[in-house]
């Protein structure tokens, strides 16, 4: 008689990587392919480039009990894409409104960046205000607490960051991070500091539009 074959044991399921979409969003010049361009490779290029249409790029992000894929859309500030945007906001997790703290009409421009989240998304998006180019403080036309204060009013988040010098663009990415759809709970406050963020799997795509 021959014995029973035992029993095989079926395979672990394989979680599937969450998937953000975090959308950059801000006048043309603001500084947003820089931060971008920081966080990915820990570079700067001094030479400026305006983005044309929309650019994404993709990173996995380490967390401490989770990994994601942070899917970055890098969107061109001129007037002449601005029909393109809420294409690209109506499926996004996050929003990063950008202002250059030298340029006050950048900073003012911000509550139409807002709005247009907000007509797209509503409240189910998380919105962070960042007021790039503190490396030029000396130039500067937007305070901290004005930045702060705004943020409050439009209840956002707040960061100020400088691309150039790398200082808080790291900070920026551990901020949203504690709050992803899902994440709330990955990072206690005051905590987010022990989130790291190495760079595995990067994608670059250049999405070409007409113009």
């Amino acid at each position: 008689m021959s014995e029973a074959a035992a029993p095989q044991e079926k395979p672990a399921a394989i979680t599937p990587l969450a998937k953000y979409k975090l959308v950059f969003l801000g006048d043309q010049g603001v500084g947003k392919t820089s931060m971008i361009t920081r966080f990915m490779y820990d570079t700067f290029d001094n030479a400026y480039q305006a983005t044309i249409g929309i650019d994404f790029l993709s990173k996995t992000m380490y967390l401490e009990n989770r990994t994601v894929r942070l899917q970055l859309w890098d969107t061109a500030g001129q007037e002449r894409f601005r029909s393109l945007i809420p294409s690209y906001i109506r499926d996004s997790s996050v929003a990063v409104v950008v202002y250059d703290i030298s340029n006050r009409a950048s900073f003012l421009n911000t509550s139409k960046w807002i709005e247009d989240v907000r007509a797209e998304r509503g409240q189910d998006v998380v919105i962070m205000l960042v007021g790039n180019k503190t490396d030029i403080a000396d130039r500067r036309q937007v305070s901290i607490d004005e930045g702060a204060d705004k943020a409050k009013e439009d209840n956002v988040m707040f960061i100020e960051t400088s691309a150039k010098a790398g200082h808080n663009i790291k900070a920026l990415f551990r901020k949203l991070a504690t709050v992803l759809p899902g994440l709330e709970d990955t990072a206690a406050p005051g905590e987010s500091n022990r989130t790291t963020i190495p760079i595995s799997r990067v994608s670059h795509v250049h999405l070409p539009t007409r113009v």
